[in-house]
């Protein structure tokens, strides 16, 4: 379905239902990113992770640097549509902000399951009136789903980015995490970019599989990669330069660097691919 801002949310319906009795990866990255749209449960369990490593909040940002740049570098290659899967709860600038700032006309659909994002849909929707800025509630373990809804705002005869930026690392393989983007890919017509972000444990081991160990025991499944899981991905696709990189190291001249993301490696890997 395609939430506008002028819908209403149906308070009896149960789907859309927000549940403040555990932590919510969406609540609690909001809350890294200092927002105001989460819970204690969600701080408390921001807080263990900072107590693991103190640069969760850092790489928070830097993912969102990532997708800032990422789309930069694919609006002005040409891009002109985008499929943002995973969308979390809107943090300006939102990824059509980015894209129409440069090309009013770019078309842009966000997807998240999340009650939460569905109740701040309206704040994604403030596009420019060349262009077009849609939701769709779907998940991303549904992909024909979510194709079907973006459908009717993106032309699928022309190429298509899809986003999955700090996604994929809550989809384990046993939920086919790989299938999942093979079947949204070929879908896409050729032309079209993958862009996308996941967390490691490359180079934090110990904390890594404590941070697993208390999200595991919280209700929140996180499947860190390593480098080839994740440069696995993107098999089959035209790697843009640098290739698979550290999240903060790809193509940094097109944004500003997080203040403290050169303390240490960050753990996570970021890249964008074409389909042949």
């Amino acid at each position: 379905m395609t939430v506008r801002p002028t819908d209403k949310i149906d308070k009896t319906d149960k789907t859309h239902e927000i549940d403040t009795s555990r932590p919510h990866p969406a609540r609690m990255y909001d809350w890294y990113l200092g927002g105001k749209d989460n819970h204690p449960v969600d701080e408390e369990m921001g807080r263990q992770m900072l107590a693991l490593d103190p640069r969760v909040p850092v790489m928070a940002r830097v993912n969102r640097a990532f997708m800032h740049r990422a789309t930069r570098w694919l609006t002005e290659h040409g891009v002109r549509q985008f499929l943002d899967i995973g969308t979390g709860i809107p943090t300006e600038p939102n990824l059509h902000q980015v894209a129409q700032g440069i090309a009013p006309d770019a078309r842009v659909v966000y997807c998240d399951n999340d009650p939460i994002v569905l109740a701040h849909s309206a704040a994604l929707l403030r596009g420019t009136p060349e262009g077009a800025t849609e939701y769709l509630r779907a998940d991303v373990r549904e992909p024909d789903a979510v194709i079907e809804g973006a459908r009717a705002v993106l032309d699928f005869t022309r190429p298509v980015a899809l986003s999955l930026v700090a996604l994929l690392h809550f989809v384990p393989d046993e939920d086919g995490a790989h299938e999942l983007v093979d079947g949204l890919l070929s879908q896409l017509p050729t032309g079209s970019y993958l862009m996308m972000t996941h967390a490691t444990a490359d180079f934090t081991p110990e904390e890594s599989t404590a941070a697993v160990e208390k999200l595991t025991a919280a209700g929140i499944t996180l499947a860190l990669r390593s480098r080839t899981g994740f440069a696995r991905f993107f098999d089959g696709l035209d790697l843009v330069e640098p290739g698979v990189a550290v999240v903060d190291r790809w193509h940094p001249e097109l944004g500003d660097p997080v203040p403290g993301q050169d303390d240490g490696v960050m753990p996570g890997y970021g890249a964008v691919g074409r389909k042949p």
